[in-house]
């Protein structure tokens, strides 16, 4: 029986917080203050963490999905000073589209995008 909470569940978790908190404090980018770290998936050989980010509606989604892959680097270089890995897992940004796909649900299921009206 695996574990419920492995190593790459850990390291996602650390890697959220200190990743939100860089971002919203540590970045001079003005199009990074809106950003919300929804979630990291780190792969299990924890060479690759996979961030999904939210932002807000009047955004431009992808100029900061662009800006947040540029600073990559620089990101990663800061998370290599907080996190107490060998390696720190390349960050690959992506844009979380959960909160976009539940509200859709609600409305297909409470009958407001029926073609005939509810």
């Amino acid at each position: 029986m695996p574990r419920e909470f492995g190593r790459t569940d850990r390291l996602g978790r650390q890697i959220r917080r200190d990743l939100a908190a860089l971002l919203q404090w540590d970045t001079a980018d003005p199009r990074f203050a809106s950003v919300t770290v929804s979630e990291v998936e780190v792969a299990r050989d924890l060479a690759c963490a996979r961030v999904h980010v939210q932002m807000s509606p009047g955004d431009d989604e992808e100029e900061t999905l662009r800006a947040l892959r540029r600073a990559a680097r620089y990101l990663r270089t800061r998370l290599a000073g907080r996190l107490r890995v060998r390696n720190v897992p390349a960050l690959r940004f992506e844009h979380d589209r959960s909160p976009d796909t539940g509200s859709r649900i609600e409305r297909l299921l409470s009958g407001s995008d029926r073609p005939d009206g509810p």
